[in-house]
């Protein structure tokens, strides 16, 4: 029988509900997401580091555990991400013909605090309309420390979710067809992905595109990529604030690396921080974007994408050097930074997540973009 257990918001709001997963105390930023589906990319993305993560959808769990889905790199710390996940309801009984056990089962195996049969919609009203904090899963109410729950934040986000090791993985080889109607292997392109807590998908997107992938902790040096020698290099999403003072040598190590003129594509946290790098700003969200149907504009275009997106973060827009880079794409809702484009380099970057691994397709072309990036600067 599942014991009760408590939800308490730095507000003061108390909500009930009952435990499942591990049953312990959990201190966190709780922060929403509203896909329907894509819960297994959610919970190991290590994006969400010290998060206690809630789903407005109400039933979570009905396809079950599928390992093949996660997103936590193989070479990483093995941090799931969120500290805790709080759900209206979960299933009990998944049917799939790919599930291997069910959320509970996954949650306490990872030492994820869950927590269900509370109000979902009513604590994501609340978020959005207060703003993001801080919250506590518990089942003791008696002497609440509000200012312990307060006094909560996320530091050092980065170097607990990075991989220790450089990796190198071979990638697909394609097959180009020649003006003589034969075909050949072009030489695959070498790429250099920094793990600031990146999403399996995106390496696994770029390996698919004949590229050999060196995944590289979030500290090495500009130095060492240019031993490396890549055609292009990927500035992983990750969690935390880019700002943040622990962030710093990353910041300056990026404006090492821009330097290198290797094409460079950054996404999500790699996004923020390639924009500090080059002196912009960013800031927090009220409540942030989180899930699979986040409307964004190419305003070269016009066209309208529907995106995954996972972050609490912005490049403000207004501090974009307009000598530097130029807003490409923006969030149809808040008119947000959604992609900037640096000018005279083969430089841009999408707050977006174009890996397109849980429902929202469509913006994958960026990842051709990089590709074509790196086949000029061959050619040149």
């Amino acid at each position: 029988m599942s014991k009760p257990a408590y939800l308490i918001l730095e507000t003061g709001r108390i909500f009930e509900g009952k435990f499942f997963g591990a049953e312990r105390d959990t201190i966190g930023e709780i922060v929403f997401t509203t896909g329907m589906t894509g819960y297994l990319e959610t919970l190991t993305d290590s994006s969400y580091f010290g998060q206690i993560i809630l789903q407005t959808f109400p039933l979570i769990g009905n396809y079950g555990i599928i390992s093949s889905d996660f997103e936590n790199f193989e070479n990483s710390s093995g941090q799931t991400g969120a500290s805790a996940y709080i759900v209206k309801s979960w299933c009990e009984e998944p049917s799939n013909f790919r599930s291997e056990g069910n959320l509970d089962t996954f949650l306490k195996s990872k030492n994820i605090t869950g927590l269900y049969g509370i109000d979902t919609r009513e604590v994501a009203k609340i978020i959005r309309e207060t703003g993001v904090m801080n919250a506590k899963i518990t089942d003791n109410i008696n002497n609440i420390d509000f200012e312990e729950i307060k006094n909560y934040k996320i530091t050092n986000a980065i170097k607990n979710v990075s991989c220790e090791n450089i990796s190198q993985f071979v990638g697909a080889r394609i097959a180009r067809p020649q003006a003589d109607g034969r075909t050949a292997n072009g030489r695959p392109y070498k790429v250099v992905l920094i793990d600031y807590g990146m999403k399996e998908s995106i390496k696994q997107k770029i390996l698919n595109k004949n590229c050999d992938v060196w995944v590289v902790p979030y500290n090495t040096t500009a130095e060492k990529i240019k031993n490396i020698n890549p055609d292009g290099i990927i500035l992983s999403d990750g969690p935390g604030d880019p700002a943040d003072e622990s962030n710093l040598e990353i910041i300056n190590n990026l404006k090492e690396i821009i330097k290198l003129n290797i094409p460079v594509f950054g996404i999500c946290l790699g996004h923020q921080l390639l924009a500090l790098a080059n002196n912009f700003k960013t800031q927090k969200l009220k409540y942030g974007h989180r899930g699979a149907n986040q409307p964004v504009r190419d305003l070269h275009t016009g066209r309208i994408y529907i995106t995954s997106q996972n972050h609490g973060y912005e490049v403000a827009a207004e501090s974009i050097d307009k000598n530097i880079a130029e807003l490409w794409f923006e969030n149809v809702n808040d008119k947000t930074c959604e992609g900037i484009e640096y000018i005279n380099a083969a430089v841009f970057s999408s707050q977006f997540h174009p890996d397109d691994c849980d429902g929202s397709h469509g913006t994958g072309f960026l990842f051709g973009r990089f590709i074509d990036s790196m086949e000029k600067r061959r050619n040149i």
